[in-house]
């Protein structure tokens, strides 16, 4: 286990193995003592950090286990899937779930919010469906895609949703009124995740087209697009801070976006097939991510508070290792 000084480079933590297919989702508990994926196996996994204690395989789900997300106290864990529903788990060794018919097809993602009240999931049955966490009790449906919905997340504030669709749209919903506030057009490809900027006032879509885009929702202008992956990228995670985005890729890197400078950070090439899935820790302490190479989930640390020197010595690094790589290739 190797820990890393408060100015260094990404460093791994530990390392699981346990899932008998590709992992789809994965997610940290808030007292950070436990993490959760989902996979194609059709299993929630409950990993603990501690070394010595066992992970819990939960059983249930009828097909492939598409999304997963502790609630903000920690104390159920919400799991999305192609069997068309959605279970709530309580983390423990007993895994007692709830489970409900959420959609007509394959729930892609599940997302609670902030206050842990309520549920957004989204669908290819085109729709977003709002539930009360308490009863799963139905409240309302968002209805305007026109095909598979991808992704669904609560604001910060719990006021707006934010949706993507394969109909090449980003939509941006009031939750009260329900009313499509905004479309933002992807134009080459479809955002296979989206999320929100902790400050509310941005989100970050992650594209078919290789791309990271970053959209103000307020001037509906986009701010940033990074064109630094040569594989669809299939999700995203904003470091709590808000400075730093955190990338994975199907050309089987993650990599970390500097979000002030507007460039790239860290490229981390652990993975030796795609990588399905990342997500920063609730302190950004550190993070993880899945793939389909032997069902593995990587947690690295990473206290991400770099100086310009590091800075300076990590892109002179990369372009070292670039011309080596160059070299190597010409010989």
């Amino acid at each position: 286990m190797l820990q890393g000084c408060p100015c260094s480079d990404p460093t791994l933590e530990r390392h699981f193995k346990g899932h008998r297919d590709t992992v789809t989702s994965v997610d940290f508990s808030c007292n950070m003592k436990q993490i959760a994926t989902g996979s194609m196996d059709s299993c929630v996994m409950i990993w603990n950090m501690k070394p010595q204690m066992r992970a819990y395989r939960f059983d249930g789900h009828k097909d492939a286990v598409t999304s997963v997300q502790y609630s903000p106290s920690g104390h159920l864990v919400a799991s999305a899937s192609r069997d068309k529903t959605v279970r709530l788990w309580v983390p423990s060794m007993k895994a007692e779930s709830t489970v409900f018919r959420a959609h007509t097809a394959t729930v892609r993602s599940v997302n609670f919010s902030g206050d842990g009240q309520t549920l957004v999931t989204a669908s290819d049955d085109k729709t977003i469906k709002v539930w009360m966490v308490h009863r799963q009790k139905f409240l309302f449906s968002l209805n305007q895609h026109i095909n598979w919905v991808r992704c669904a997340k609560f604001s910060p504030d719990d006021r707006l949703i934010v949706s993507s669709s394969d109909d090449k749209t980003i939509k941006l919903w009031d939750k009260n009124s329900r009313d499509c506030i905004h479309s933002f057009y992807e134009h080459a490809g479809y955002a296979n995740h989206v999320d929100f900027h902790p400050s509310g006032t941005c989100i970050a879509a992650a594209s078919t087209d290789n791309s990271v885009k970053v959209w103000d929702i307020r001037s509906h202008k986009m701010l940033q697009h990074y064109q630094v992956h040569s594989g669809v990228v299939n999700s995203l995670s904003f470091h709590t801070a808000g400075n730093f985005l955190i990338t994975a890729s199907s050309d089987s890197t993650v990599k970390i976006l500097d979000l002030v400078e507007g460039k790239l950070l860290y490229t981390l090439h652990g993975h030796q097939g795609p990588v399905t899935c990342v997500a920063f820790s609730r302190t950004g302490e550190y993070f993880a991510s899945g793939g389909s190479d032997e069902q593995t989930v990587s947690i690295l640390e990473q206290r991400l508070t770099l100086t310009e020197d590091k800075l300076k010595e990590c892109l002179e690094n990369q372009m070292e290792i670039g011309l080596h790589l160059q070299r190597r290739e010409e010989a």
